[in-house]
């Protein structure tokens, strides 16, 4: 928990995000994931079956405290024709309201994957839109991701494994090409039918590809067969969407305001502040 305490306190101190109670003290769950998240689409659109909370507004997914929960939710769900997927979730923010803690389940993968947890969730603390959740994820995301490249170099570790990035990058590319053809393909006038079976071959197109990029470019490096070679439909292909759509946007919004935190923070505020429409414009004119 050391380490946890020095990556809170260069979040505060480096990273400008909320100064307060939240992740200072420990919280033993006894379990591996705080909420399992269910994710639901439509069998032929990616857009997501939404969830309205008071403080958190309309969100893309469902958090369950139990797995047996989510599991049955996703049962209910799939017998209604929909595409699901539950995935574990190691921390979450109540967005300020409450000192949220350390949770042992934020403890399983390693003092720099703690520290991201730490300025992912703090990020939400920053800056909130109710009902965007594409905005919300892909913003806490760039922080985490800039917040560790400076955490590393504070700590004299120099910047993260560039083989590692490569690969994530590439593969967060795939499949979201893979999201962008689906889409093309759902809004198209193909028959139920036919839709149906160009979806198919896009999931094998897919698997097809990550297997080049793994055994051509990565060595064969496995790390992402699990996920690959499990079940695939719209709604695993959903994070990717939530978590990483506007990641080069606000980067580009870093370099506009030459890396201070402080104004960047300003101008995701001004972004908040927009109507939906417009601060997606704005966003899209920064990819």
């Amino acid at each position: 928990l050391r380490h946890a305490a020095e990556a809170r306190a260069f979040a505060s101190g480096q990273l400008k995000l909320p100064d307060n109670r939240s992740y200072r003290l420990y919280a033993d769950l006894k379990r591996p994931y705080v909420v399992w998240n269910v994710f639901a689409t439509p069998e032929l659109s990616l857009q997501p079956v939404t969830h309205c909370f008071p403080i958190a507004g309309c969100v893309a997914y469902r958090g369950y405290y139990r797995q047996g929960a989510a599991r049955g939710a996703a049962a209910l769900m799939r017998e209604q024709g929909l595409d699901v997927y539950v995935s574990g979730v190691e921390a979450y923010s109540t967005l300020g309201w409450f000192d949220d803690p350390i949770l042992s389940s934020m403890l399983g993968w390693g003092d720099e994957r703690l520290a991201t947890l730490i300025f992912h969730e703090l990020a939400h603390q920053r800056v909130y839109v109710q009902d965007d959740t594409a905005f919300n994820e892909s913003f806490a995301t760039f922080v985490e991701q800039q917040g560790t490249q400076q955490w590393r170099a504070a700590r004299g570790l120099g910047a993260s494994d560039p083989a590692q990035l490569q690969q994530r990058e590439q593969f967060t590319r795939l499949v979201l090409a893979t999201r962008e053809r689906l889409q093309t393909l759902y809004s198209g006038t193909l028959t139920a039918a036919q839709k149906r079976q160009a979806k198919h071959a896009e999931f094998e197109r897919l698997r097809h590809r990550y297997q080049q990029l793994r055994d051509s470019q990565w060595h064969g490096d496995r790390r992402y067969d699990a996920w690959m070679y499990g079940p695939l439909n719209n709604a695993k292909l959903l994070p990717f969407g939530l978590y990483d759509q506007w990641v080069p946007a606000f980067a580009a919004l870093f370099r506009e305001v030459d890396g201070d935190w402080t104004l960047f923070y300003q101008r995701v505020e001004q972004l908040a502040r927009l109507p939906a429409r417009q601060r997606m414009a704005a966003l899209q004119k920064r990819l």
